[in-house]
């Protein structure tokens, strides 16, 4: 009688760009669930070594979405603004970017302008994105090359092309400042707290652009910067630089988005501020 011939284990298959985009949508939704169990009940409060707040909200999300993303992917890497950095994730070919309540002083004031932020890195640059407002049931995605996405209809920027005149997402203070250097035209400016929302605004043209000279983190903004990408925006520094993502320190010191060609307005301004 022949021996039985040994057959190797096969190798797990990657996972496809679909699966992964299913997974992530999939995860942040059930994580917006769980935020809003917590909304409006007074979570409790802790300050972490920055000086800013985290709550009870912040840290049961990024445990809920470690647990889905990493859990079904453990070959990815994981960056969280709630999970120490190892460093390991440079390792990584494909890696995690998880804000689990961008916003949290506007989710502790009760305000509904906090999203959930995901997306998958690859190379540097966002390869799939989630931002979701649970409190406006608002869930923007995209994929790149596939389009940006509110509530599965697709999204479009702003094609104005003057600024004055303009709706910018970001404070009326920053445009008094005596940093520039020459006064800006009449625009409507629109405070929210949460810059993943103020880009996925701007992606939806709910507003013509959104800027802030102030430092970022990667899981501030990758899966809000593919949005604005895939609606055919541009998002850069104030220096017209393109933000490149998984460094092994993880931030950009300021941040433009817009259409294409109010960016290159705002750029003429921004790069020649006196900071």
């Amino acid at each position: 009688m022949d021996k039985p011939r040994y057959e190797p284990p096969m190798a797990p298959q990657p996972a496809t760009r679909d699966a992964d985009l299913a997974l992530l949508i999939e995860a942040v939704r059930e994580a917006g669930a769980l935020a809003l169990s917590y909304f409006g009940r007074g979570p409790a409060v802790q300050l972490k070594p920055d000086g800013t707040q985290v709550s009870d909200a912040d840290l049961a999300v990024d445990a809920d979405l470690k647990s889905r993303l990493t859990g079904t992917r453990p070959a990815y890497g994981w960056l969280s603004e709630e999970t120490p950095d190892d460093g390991s994730r440079l390792e990584a070919s494909r890696v995690w970017m998880v804000d689990p309540i961008d916003g949290t002083r506007a989710f502790l004031k009760e305000r509904p302008e906090w999203t959930i932020a995901a997306a998958l890195v690859e190379r540097g640059r966002p390869v799939l994105a989630a931002v979701y407002n649970p409190a406006k049931d608002e869930f923007f995605w995209a994929a790149r090359g596939a389009g940006a996405h509110l509530n599965d209809r697709p999204i479009r920027v702003s094609d104005r092309a003057e600024l004055t005149g303009a709706r910018l997402f970001t404070s009326s203070g920053l445009l008094r400042r005596d940093i520039w250097r020459e006064p800006w035209p009449k625009v409507e400016t629109v405070w929210v707290n949460s810059i993943a929302y103020r880009l996925a605004l701007v992606a939806a043209g709910r507003g013509e652009a959104t800027l802030s000279l102030s430092r970022k983190s990667d899981w501030d903004i990758a899966a809000a910067d593919l949005l604005v990408h895939e609606a055919g925006g541009v998002v850069t520094t104030r220096r017209g630089e393109a933000l490149t993502y998984n460094r092994a320190r993880p931030e950009h010191d300021s941040i433009v988005a817009a259409g294409p060609e109010l960016h290159a307005a705002l750029i003429e301004r921004t790069r020649s501020a006196r900071l």
